[in-house]
């Protein structure tokens, strides 16, 4: 049998430290549990010790995860510690994740430490994070400009104290891959107790080369990669799980380890990601670009159609493409609903949500005749941005007409009372956030204004995502309707209640 190799996914931990794609509680849990369904080994949640929220975050996650291994992130500092094992204790699979930094540059001007003191604190947290749990990660930040003794001093150090995997990050994205598979090789040549952890990588892709570092790490032994969906993360992003784990699953011939990854849910769960952090996935991008498996070229196309492998070395179906079949329409039960829901992941709080989210199921079923999943995650995503909104849309007219300025009115409800205003613009969308902002007046800079089409069809829901900045803090409103400019009302307004009950925090960098 081949060598497992462990699937460490941190999309809701360094993917969201990509500016804007913070996310709600309720959000996370349901990324959490679509990573869950598809056999990710270890979910790092977060950070809690960085806010309230994200140690509540981590704590739900914990509460809602059974298959996977829920792990928190905390630098070599006891209180950090102790808030991860705290939000963790609702998992009986938890793994805390302690860092510090090695290498020179960062000892000297930010820790402002010697080493034989990295050495000792280092020591000192996996000691503290044991009182929680034996599943402890340790990562020198920094590792690819490490000097390489004082490397394998820590790491013999951390692995006598009690770390079971050793992570080793390409913090800046600076190594090649050579370079960085032999840095692994060496690693575990050089340090005598090496055979009694697993070698992790986590690599980043300021050169482009995140995935290229981390399979050849894999080659040199290591047997964890620390990933994320649609390479999500902070710069330039981290190495993409999809691309991990299809060139692992395409290339048995070549690698001597696979994952456990249900592969049919790598496609759903970057629609998920891209629709919850308002980043979208590029056309051309590798496994979940819409162009992955189209072909333009004659010669290509006649080529797959006399046999399919000349040109394409998997199968679209085999990481989730066509997968989500018409299961719900407009004659459907309650439930029917509450059954593909709970399928989907999908867990509602009260009766009360259930049944406001059944009522715009159906009449998303009135407007759009057939309902796919993706519809659904949608309908979800509208539903449960704010618990209590603050502000909601009862009515919009938004006119365009060629020749004429565009105008739109709009009328909103602020608790019981009832707001409108009119407003030109542009166009009808900036009409329409021209007309709320002279109700609300958020004084908030628009950041980001993006539409995708949920499935495909001229009847099919636009999801627009709103990115908002206020005050330094960053939120993303979503919003869903077969109508455009009523899904951007929507989205601006699930912004600004985000704004108003300061729900979503800004992400503190680590």
């Amino acid at each position: 049998m081949k060598e497992r190799l462990i699937i460490f996914d941190t999309t809701l931990r360094d993917g969201e430290q990509s500016p804007g794609a913070s996310m709600t509680k309720e959000e996370k849990v349901r990324i959490a549990r679509q990573l869950e369904r598809m056999g990710v080994d270890v979910i790092e949640a977060g950070f809690p010790a960085a806010s309230n929220g994200d140690f509540e975050a981590v704590k739900a996650v914990a509460d809602a995860i059974q298959d996977s291994t829920v792990c928190g992130l905390a630098r070599a500092i006891e209180n950090d510690i102790n808030r991860a094992g705290e939000a963790l204790q609702g998992t009986e699979d938890a793994r805390i994740h302690t860092f510090i930094a090695t290498s020179p540059i960062h000892m000297k001007n930010k820790l402002r430490m010697s080493p034989d003191q990295v050495i000792e604190q280092a020591v000192k947290a996996v000691k503290w994070a044991r009182q929680y749990t034996d599943n402890i990660e340790f990562s020198p930040e920094d590792a690819g400009r490490s000097d390489i003794d004082f490397l394998c001093r820590v790491l013999e150090a951390v692995i006598d104290a009690g770390a079971r995997t050793l992570n080793i990050p390409d913090t800046v994205g600076y190594t090649m891959p050579e370079q960085f598979g032999q840095l692994i090789r060496t690693l575990r040549e050089r340090i005598p107790n090496s055979d009694k952890a697993i070698f992790s990588v986590h690599c980043h892709n300021d050169l482009g080369m995140a995935v290229a570092n981390s399979l050849a790490a894999v080659l040199n032994g290591a047997r964890q990669v620390e990933c994320t969906i649609n390479g999500l993360g902070e710069r330039a992003g981290n190495a993409a799980l999809e691309e991990i784990v299809m060139a692992v699953r395409t290339r048995q011939d070549y690698f001597p380890c696979d994952t456990r990854i249900d592969t049919t849910h790598i496609v759903p769960a970057s629609k998920l990601v891209s629709g919850i952090t308002g980043f979208p996935v590029q056309p051309n991008k590798a496994i979940v670009g819409a162009n992955a498996f189209a072909h333009e070229s004659g010669i290509h196309q006649d080529g797959v159609l006399k046999h399919r492998e000349t040109y394409e070395i998997m199968r679209a179906e085999d990481v989730g493409w066509g997968t989500n079949k018409l299961l719900l329409g407009k004659h459907s039960g309650r439930n029917a609903f509450r059954s593909r829901l709970k399928e989907l992941g999908i867990e509602l709080d009260s009766e009360e949500r259930l049944n406001a989210m059944f009522m715009r199921f159906k009449d998303l079923a009135d407007k759009k005749h057939e309902i796919f999943d993706e519809d659904l995650h949608a309908l979800v995503s509208d539903e449960v941005q704010v618990p209590e909104e603050h502000y909601r849309l009862l009515s919009l007219v938004a006119h365009s007409e060629t020749g004429e300025v565009p105008f739109a009115r709009v009328v909103i409800a602020e608790g019981s009372t009832e707001l409108q205003a009119e407003s030109e613009g542009s166009g009808p969308v900036d009409a329409t956030f021209r007309a709320i902002e002279k109700i609300l007046d958020s004084k908030a800079e628009l950041q980001l204004f993006s539409v995708n089409n949920i499935t495909s069809g001229t009847d099919a829901q636009g999801e627009v995502t709103v990115r908002l900045q206020k005050a330094g803090r960053i939120v993303n409103g979503h919003g869903a309707d077969t109508d455009i400019v009523a899904a951007s009302a929507k989205a601006y307004l699930s912004a600004c209640n985000k704004l108003h009950t300061k729900l979503e925090r800004a992400h503190p960098q680590v």
